[in-house]
């Protein structure tokens, strides 16, 4: 992409690609000094312009149930606690601390974009401890540790929060509404929370103020007309989006972005929902007025994305089942396109879908080879839900709005992706629980008798963990953001994680199927049928972790078994039957206290964080190596036919229940060139799909390149790639992510 060089950035009239050419410098020169000063990012890029070296303190990132987060403190801010411990607790203390926080929160207005803002600042980075030391929970913790559980007790956000809310109210609206309701609900748990509201809402509007401010101050500093017209108006707008709701494209875009900054500031939320929808009316009037062009959409779109990477679908049915696909879905692709820079987009793949859409998605991704879009199994996901005891018209509400996830916008609590059941660390509970067992003859068939207790074991105790989570979460750090945007929590002055929404659909993981499924095809192959290794022996030498006179033999011997996902193989019968099993345990009861659990398979890309917690596994994996990546088979399962027997049986093991266990792929760019090659393509797609599958993860990539770029990563600066569910800059990767993206390259 051209960088515009100083004189062109001081002609009188740049064109939208000429800015849209200087937003993509200025995210290079961000992302540059993110690296320098942070380091690997193992995480969603978040759109995050760091603060100036002279006003923040030193970075650091820590890991929290294997989610990443990165301090990014200002220096003359600090939490004034309610607690001994120095935490900051309850809806008043969390409210007042975010309202402090926002009145301090650096502005940012790049004079090329049409929008105004950036997160900058983690207010998560100020919570220490992050969970009140008065709440624990000693009576869960052997199982969690046991089981080495993903338990979700603390778990943020991860649900999606309904936009039209605030499109339509503004923050002036929503504060009014807060006032009128605190009159109606007038117990001590409301009155906090509408204390902990009120504030939030407060310093979103001086934020938002102080940027209309700023763009006004550069406005009369710049020369170049078209710049200083563009500063006009962004001051204009915001000074307005202080109270009132926005009235056409561009400030409907501008009310989401800050709505989104603040869900990335305040918890690290992620969650949009369906922008073509949100924005359609706005888009609609505009262009009847002969107020926008889809070139200027296009622009604005733009300078939205370079700022958030939030989670958005396209197209999809309405709950009548009719898709919704139209004008502005195409934007929003063209607008990514043109950028080239990491953005989680999903295009709705259904039996009614827009078949322009899928195909103009396919082609971006072998035009820019950035892991964008990604596809999603609409009609799979929404009919799954019924299964649930819903009606098929709600399903068919639910929205994609993370990485492998939908929900009910502003109706539905789930934890998604915050609760894991780690498969590897309960099959390794459940061999060495076996093998002290004298009174039972081992076998591959005893042992999964005596893994299915342990699992069952595992699903209840973490069951018991969300309802923990669900009893307290809202009086240690609530959802103030997300409270604002949801039907229910302000109405009824409650938070949303307690009982301030209609639905509570609780999102319960499994992760390394691969790994436990070829263990059992291992062991039934090699010790129960060939009688080539006793499990004594066996047992010794995954304690040594495969090292001493015969241990690498021995490995190489149990990894050489047909994979899971080869396709026809034993290993594939145990992986279709372990997830079966988890799908079942999962949905045999509610939690104790009658909340419904969705069972999904995925792992985000905390494989390699789950892995550190299990010793050597049958099937030749060393301690402490990564467990194997959601629902897809391991790398190298298979040396040909790969693509075919990856869809296959990441199909066949779908829990089925509404949420997702999206495939992982990686494609050559090569195959484009072929006769047909995107309508191959989209035929693998609706193929998937029609086989059971409920999304799709999409990497156009050249080996070569990636390669190159793993040795060097500083050579390929620009390289986007989808590691899991979210995308980010290759470079930025840890060198153990970026193994993970290779490895799967080089299967494929």
């Amino acid at each position: 992409m051209h960088q515009l060089s100083e004189v062109e950035c001081h002609r009188t009239v740049l064109t939208f690609d000429e800015r849209i050419a200087s937003l993509y410098q200025t995210k290079l020169k961000h992302t540059q000094e993110k690296w320098e000063a942070i380091g690997s990012m193992d995480f969603d890029d978040h759109g995050l312009v760091l603060p100036e070296p002279e006003s923040r303190l030193p970075i650091q990132t820590i890991s929290g149930s294997g989610v990443p987060i990165t301090d990014i403190l200002l220096k003359e801010y600090s939490i004034q606690s309610n607690h001994p411990s120095g935490g900051v607790f309850g809806p008043r203390a969390v409210g007042s601390n975010f309202r402090r926080l926002l009145e301090l929160h650096p502005t940012y207005i790049d004079p090329m974009s049409s929008l105004a803002g950036a997160y900058r600042v983690n207010f998560m980075s100020y919570r220490n401890p992050a969970w009140n030391p008065d709440c624990a929970y000693p009576h869960l913790e052997p199982q969690i540790k046991k089981y080495k559980l993903i338990p979700g007790i603390g778990a943020v956000q991860h649900f999606c929060q309904d936009l039209s809310i605030g499109l339509t109210l503004g923050w002036g609206g929503i504060l009014d509404k807060i006032h009128r309701f605190r009159t109606i609900n007038v117990d001590d748990e409301a009155q906090a929370l509408y204390d902990g509201l009120e504030a939030t809402v407060l310093g979103i509007q001086n934020w938002i103020g102080r940027h209309g401010d700023e763009a006004a101050r550069m406005a009369a500093q710049e020369e170049n007309p078209q710049l200083r017209q563009n500063l006009i108006e962004i001051a204009a707008i915001n000074r307005k989006l202080v109270t009132d709701p926005p009235a056409t494209f561009r400030e409907g875009l501008q009310w989401v972005l800050w709505y989104q900054i603040i869900g990335k500031m305040y918890n690290m939320g992620g969650s949009l929902g369906r922008i073509d929808q949100l924005l359609y009316p706005f888009y609609q009037r505009d262009k009847f007025k002969n107020m926008l062009t889809d070139e200027e959409a296009v622009f604005h779109l733009a300078s939205y994305l370079v700022m958030d990477t939030s989670y958005m679908q396209l197209g999809g049915p309405d709950e009548n089942g009719v898709d919704q696909t139209n004008e502005l879905s195409f934007l929003v692709l063209e607008a990514a396109h043109r950028l080239k820079i990491p953005a989680n987009i999903g295009v709705s793949v259904g039996k009614n879908s827009s078949e322009e859409l899928l195909r103009r998605g396919v082609e971006i991704q072998f035009a820019d080879h950035a892991g964008m879009p990604k596809f999603l199994g609409v009609d799979n996901t929404s009919e799954g839900f019924t299964r649930n005891g819903y009606p098929i018209e709600l399903g068919r509400q639910r929205i994609y709005s993370g990485c492998h996830w939908c929900a009910i916008p502003g109706r539905e609590y789930t934890m998604n992706d915050c609760v894991k059941i780690n498969l590897a660390a309960v099959f390794e509970t459940a061999l060495n629980d076996f093998l002290s067992d004298e009174n039972v003859e081992p076998s591959a068939e005893n042992l999964f008798a005596c893994y299915e207790k342990h699992l069952r074991c595992a699903v209840q105790a973490t069951a018991e963990c969300m309802d923990f989570h669900l009893d307290h979460m809202y009086n240690d750090f609530p959802e103030l953001h997300l409270d604002l945007l949801c039907h229910g929590p302000i109405e009824r002055g409650r938070d949303a994680s307690h009982g301030g929404v209609e639905f509570y659909n609780l999102c319960l993981d499994a992760a390394g199927l691969a790994t436990v499924a070829d263990s059992f095809a291992a062991l039934e192959q090699r010790l129960d049928r060939e009688k080539r290794l006793s499990w004594k022996k066996l047992k010794e030498t995954l304690d040594a972790n495969w090292s001493g006179g015969e241990g690498e033999r021995v490995r190489l011997m149990m990894r050489s078994v047909p994979r899971y996902g080869h396709g026809g193989t034993p290993a594939d019968d145990w992986g279709i039957r372990i997830a079966q099993l988890f799908t079942d345990l999962v949905k045999e009861k509610p939690t104790p206290h009658g909340f419904n659990m969705i069972p999904g398979i995925f792992s985000w890309a905390a494989n390699i964080l789950y892995g550190l917690d299990v010793g050597a596994t049958p099937n030749g994996r060393f301690a402490k190596a990564p467990i194997s990546h959601g629902p897809n088979p391991d790398p190298g399962f298979r040396k040909d036919g790969a693509p075919t027997a990856l869809a296959n049986i990441v199909a066949v093991v779908q829990p089925g229940y509404g949420n997702t266990a999206p495939l992982q792929i990686e494609l050559d760019p090569g195959t484009v060139r072929l006769e047909n090659g995107v309508q191959l393509i989209v035929g693998y797609i609706r193929t998937h799909f029609e086989l059971g599958g409920t999304q799709i993860n999409l990497n156009i990539v050249d080996k070569q390149k990636i390669l190159a770029a793993d040795k060097d990563p500083n050579r390929y600066p620009d390289l986007v790639v989808r590691v899991t569910g979210f995308s980010a800059y290759f470079g930025s990767l840890s060198p153990e992510f970026r193994r993970m993206v290779v490895d799967r390259i080089l299967q494929e």
